[in-house]
């Protein structure tokens, strides 16, 4: 009980010290785990309190369309020209960078939305198309 209670406690104090709502949440989970251990649960049920207050749970991010995580998504490009394989190079940044189209999206100059990163070519969507951010 009380090496998850003293986690619970090193966990508070990087909360405290960074400010971030994640380290509050795995403070409550391991305090939970810790409160199963007082209750004389064994070390499976105890994982299992942790894995039902989803601190063990694995969070898949998608950074390549995730704005949260990545900072490019949402941003404004313009398109001079498309190539007839559906790339081109773009401004961006003050860099050329290697832009190709969305799946399903019909090639026209003019302003795009950057919806997804590919390594470093950006994936783009016209502007005003639905599921392009305005």
């Amino acid at each position: 009980m009380w090496i998850w209670l003293g986690l619970a406690a090193l966990a508070l104090i990087g909360e405290l010290a960074t400010g971030t709502f994640y380290l509050l949440l795995v403070a409550l989970g391991l305090a939970a785990g810790g409160v199963a251990a007082w209750l004389s649960a064994g070390l499976e049920w105890q994982l299992v309190v942790l894995r039902k207050t989803r601190v063990l749970k694995k969070r898949e991010v998608n950074s390549a369309r995730n704005a949260d995580v990545n900072l490019d998504i949402g941003q404004t490009v313009s398109v001079e020209a498309w190539s007839e394989q559906g790339t081109a190079r773009v401004w961006y940044r003050g860099a050329h960078w290697q832009a190709e189209l969305a799946r399903g999206q019909a090639p026209r100059a003019g302003e795009h939305i950057i919806t997804e990163l590919r390594g470093s070519t950006l994936v783009l969507t016209p502007r005003g198309t639905p599921g392009s951010a305005q």
